[in-house]
């Protein structure tokens, strides 16, 4: 295995554990109700999870003078992961799993895309070469097959 394979195993692997995710989380507003709540549910477990890990770990905790040193809107990923969840908890019962993850990668990649090509928020800068655009041409007609097979 070389340096990059790990990575791209780890990469692969939380790809994979989505679909699982969504399902759980689907199956589980059965019983709770509203996708906000079980949003709630889903980053509780998911906060006491990373918790246990950090203390197995033994990682210890930021110095608050790190801390202090960050933005606020460096703040905002957990918010923005929490759309990210909802969204799938409100669409997937509609259009299914395939639907809402096909839609969710496109939005991924088309949002990723930009990000790499400016370098924004920290990013290294990847050129939005005709090679990757086309890629994400190709996932976006992926979409367009799993949407109309779903009709």
């Amino acid at each position: 295995m070389n340096g990059r394979t790990i990575y791209l195993l780890a990469a692969l692997a939380g790809g994979a554990v989505l679909p699982i995710q969504v399902a759980l989380n689907t199956l589980l507003r059965r019983y709770v109700g509203e996708p906000m709540q079980v949003t709630f549910i889903s980053y509780l477990a998911g906060t006491l999870a990373s918790l246990v890990i950090c203390i197995f770990a033994q990682y210890q905790l930021p110095a608050t003078t790190t801390l202090t040193q960050t933005s606020w809107w460096m703040w905002i990923g957990g918010c923005l992961g929490t759309l990210y969840v909802w969204s799938t908890i409100f669409a997937t019962p509609k259009i299914g799993a395939a639907l809402a993850l096909s839609l969710t990668i496109a939005g991924q990649m088309i949002a990723a895309l930009f990000l790499d090509h400016y370098g924004a928020l920290g990013l290294t800068k990847y050129t939005a070469s005709p090679t990757r655009i086309a890629g994400v041409v190709l996932v976006v007609l992926g979409v367009s097959l799993v949407a109309y097979v779903k009709r």
